[in-house]
């Protein structure tokens, strides 16, 4: 294995899925509908928040910027990935390959950031909804997403610099259809004891954190509906933070997975469909828990797509 650095390295060959021509263009044409559904119910939610008067509030836009996120965290991996089965190389350059590891983890972490803050604000609105417009005002829910993004993208920063200077050597494949800090670490010329502890410590670290912070405020958030005399009054405070939990349990549930099969040293074509469900099909699926589960966001996507179908009309 001869040495090659980060100025002679060309790039890295993305294996993907490996399959037929023809298998390739079944998974590109699928991927392709899953990712424009993807886009269509991120823009649907962003759009009825924008249009809708009543939306104008700390939870729902929240909800606009978590939308906005996952647009930008699945056109981190998707666009590549369609491209890698239409080309015979499947090669991805060594700054792309960074670039894509850095923001896809980055925009990870910043998703788990505003997971915790979507669970604060269903705290106070459920324990403390006295207080809630006092303390969630609107200059505390900017100074909040704004930190989401700048914590989420500070997180990696460190890491992805360190790897990106290090030398790799003989073959240039990973096994993945995304730049994974595992098989990255797996092509180096020596091994990075220091380097792996760091990611192993590093990765899962906010996940753990803000996980925690996300079960007690719900724990306190159950205890506060129990508290409800009101069986209605019941049933709409868990309506109002149902669809942020079946979110919640979607995202962490398959990170969990991944980790623990990446701790248990399972195959690779496991870590792949985990990546793929919590990467591609989790950010597919939330559009649709909550709008299903949420009447206003109901109410104001009917209302956005009137609107839109009234436009078409006229112009026709």
């Amino acid at each position: 294995n001869t040495p090659n650095n980060s100025k002679n390295i060309t790039g890295f060959i993305l294996l993907g899925f490996p399959c037929p021509r023809e298998g390739q263009i079944l998974l590109f044409v699928l991927f392709s509908v899953v990712y424009l559904m993807t886009i269509v119910g991120k823009s649907s939610i962003i759009c009825a928040v924008r249009w809708d008067q009543r939306l104008h509030t700390p939870m729902y836009i929240l909800l606009a910027n978590f939308s906005f996120l996952e647009i930008c965290y699945i056109t981190s991996t998707v666009p590549n990935m369609l491209a890698n089965f239409l080309s015979e190389t499947k090669v991805i350059s060594f700054s792309g390959c960074f670039l894509q590891f850095y923001f896809f983890f980055s925009l990870g972490s910043t998703e788990s950031f505003f997971l915790a803050v979507m669970a604060f604000d269903q705290y106070l609105a459920i324990c403390q909804p006295l207080h809630y417009p006092t303390i969630m005002t609107g200059c505390l829910c900017t100074n909040l997403v704004v930190n989401c993004w700048i914590f989420g993208f500070l997180w990696f920063l460190f890491p992805i610099i360190i790897i990106s200077q290090m030398a790799f050597c003989g073959s240039r494949i990973i096994d993945h259809f995304l730049c994974d800090p595992g098989p990255l670490l797996a092509l180096t010329c020596k091994r990075a004891p220091v380097m792996e502890l760091v990611f192993s410590t590093l990765s899962p670290l906010p996940l753990i954190i803000l996980l925690l912070f996300i079960m007690g405020s719900y724990t306190l958030v159950l205890r506060a509906v129990l508290r409800v005399p009101s069986a209605a009054g019941k049933r709409k405070a868990f309506s109002t933070c149902g669809s942020h939990l079946a979110v919640v349990s979607l995202f962490y549930g398959s990170v969990l997975v991944m980790y623990g099969s990446l701790s248990s040293q399972k195959e690779d074509g496991m870590q792949k469909i985990v990546t793929l469900f919590y990467s591609v099909m989790t950010p597919l699926l939330n559009p649709v828990i909550y709008s299903l589960r949420n009447k206003d966001m109901k109410r104001a996507l009917q209302k956005f797509l009137g609107i839109q179908k009234t436009m078409l009309i006229k112009k026709t």
